[in-house]
């Protein structure tokens, strides 16, 4: 959420976390979007009156970015004008939402607005990525033409990733996509899961070319057959 009144921050905080949501906040343009080139949202709030850059201006970079430009953006705001909800519309964002708000009706355009991008985004039922090959219909992962036995939660976390590659997933948001929310275990479960794939399709382990650590954020799946080494380790 990029908005610079606190008031308004901490009443959609608290109404998200109610629903399960995790929700980060900025005050300013800049220091959102910095923040969102860092790691990955799946949904962005954006108010439009903001103390830097405007929040057209920030939809607009954010839909020339070729990593950021599919989040979904949903701006929310005090500009009530027909003509700003048509430019705001016009410039990619996803939905528009005037101030003052009802925050159950803000948590219901927000989970309509993921279930469309969801929809919108149907996993391949195979997905190649250099020497791997992996089939949701047998649930069967080849790594240079050889089958790798997987366990159904080893295969449902690769998958996930190999089905979105290069997107950075922090544990939280692994955890609630391939473990479920209705589940207890902890974010640590994501890093033996990880290691444990690693040791079956990796050609070194300690050097993962496919499942890659970006410290701080999470890990991400690379289908290229390389070692980005200057923004991943390989815990």
């Amino acid at each position: 959420m990029i908005e610079d009144e606190r008031d308004i921050i901490e009443l959609v905080k608290y109404n998200f976390r109610k629903e399960g949501f995790e929700l980060e906040s900025f005050g300013k343009g800049k220091e959102g979007l910095e923040h969102l080139r860092r790691s990955q949202a799946d949904l962005v709030l954006i108010d439009i009156l903001l103390p830097d850059l405007d929040g057209f201006e920030i939809c607009k970079r954010l839909r020339a970015d070729d990593r950021l430009r599919s989040v979904p953006v949903i701006f929310l705001t005090a500009k009530g004008e027909e003509i700003d909800r048509v430019l705001g519309l016009e410039i990619g964002a996803d939905d528009y939402v005037v101030k003052p708000f009802s925050p159950r009706e803000l948590v219901a355009r927000v989970k309509a607005v993921l279930r469309r991008q969801e929809r919108a985004t149907e996993k391949p039922e195979v997905v190649e990525a250099g020497d791997l090959v992996l089939d949701s219909r047998t649930q069967e992962v080849k790594v240079r033409g050889r089958i790798v036995d997987l366990s159904t939660l080893e295969f449902k976390l690769l998958h996930f990733l190999a089905s979105n590659p290069r997107r950075i997933f922090s544990r939280d948001r692994l955890l609630d996509a391939v473990w479920g929310r209705d589940r207890f275990v902890t974010p640590r479960t994501v890093d033996v899961h990880i290691r444990r794939l690693r040791e079956k399709i990796e050609s070194q382990s300690n050097k993962p070319q496919y499942l890659q650590t970006v410290r701080g954020s999470g890990y991400r799946f690379i289908a290229e057959t390389s070692v980005v080494e200057e923004q991943c380790d390989s815990r």
